[in-house]
C-alpha cells in the first residue's frame, strides 16, 4: 500500500437514534406521531387487516374442489332396535322402513353393536360393525351383507 493509492472512504450515513431526549430533535414521540395504533409499542398490523372491515378473503366466494359431495351416509341402526322382531325373522331394509325404525334408506343401512340382541334373527344390511356381527352370531342369528 502506498500513500498515493489511498482514496476517500465512501460516506456512511449515521443511524437515526430516536427517543433520546429533546436535544436530539427526535425525543418524546420518537418520530411516531402523536396517537394511534402505530404509535404504540409492540404494534404490528397484519398485512391482511383492513381496519375492521370485512376482509377480502371472507368477501370473495369460496371455489374449488371439496370431497363433501362424495360423502356416503348410511341410515344407522343399533342392535337394541332389532329386539322388537320375532325369533327367526328376516330383517331387511324394506321391513325396517315398514315398521318405522328408519325413515330413509340413504346410501344403505349400517348396523352398529350398541345394546344386546335377545332374538335369533337374519339381518340383511349394507354394512355391519365388528361388534354387531359378533353379537348377532352370538345370539344364533346371521349377518348378511347386501
Amino acid at each position: 500500500m502506498k500513500l498515493d493509492s489511498l482514496c476517500a472512504t465512501p460516506e456512511r450515513k449515521k443511524t437515526k437514534r430516536v427517543g433520546r431526549g429533546p436535544g436530539s430533535g427526535m425525543g418524546k414521540t420518537a418520530t411516531r406521531g402523536e396517537n394511534g395504533q402505530k404509535s404504540r409499542s409492540g404494534a404490528s398490523i397484519k398485512p391482511w387487516f383492513e381496519g375492521g372491515q370485512s376482509p377480502l378473503y371472507r368477501r370473495i366466494p369460496k371455489r374449488g374442489f371439496n370431497n363433501a359431495r362424495f360423502k356416503v351416509e348410511y341410515a344407522v341402526i343399533n342392535l337394541d332396535d332389532l329386539n322388537r322382531f320375532n325369533d327367526g325373522d328376516i330383517v331387511s331394509p324394506e321391513v325396517l322402513k315398514e315398521k318405522g325404525i328408519i325413515k330413509k334408506e340413504l346410501a344403505g343401512i349400517k348396523v352398529l353393536g350398541n345394546g344386546t340382541l335377545e332374538k335369533k334373527l337374519t339381518v340383511r344390511a349394507n354394512r355391519f360393525s365388528k361388534s354387531a356381527v359378533t353379537k348377532i352370531e352370538g345370539a344364533g342369528g346371521k349377518a348378511e351383507v347386501i
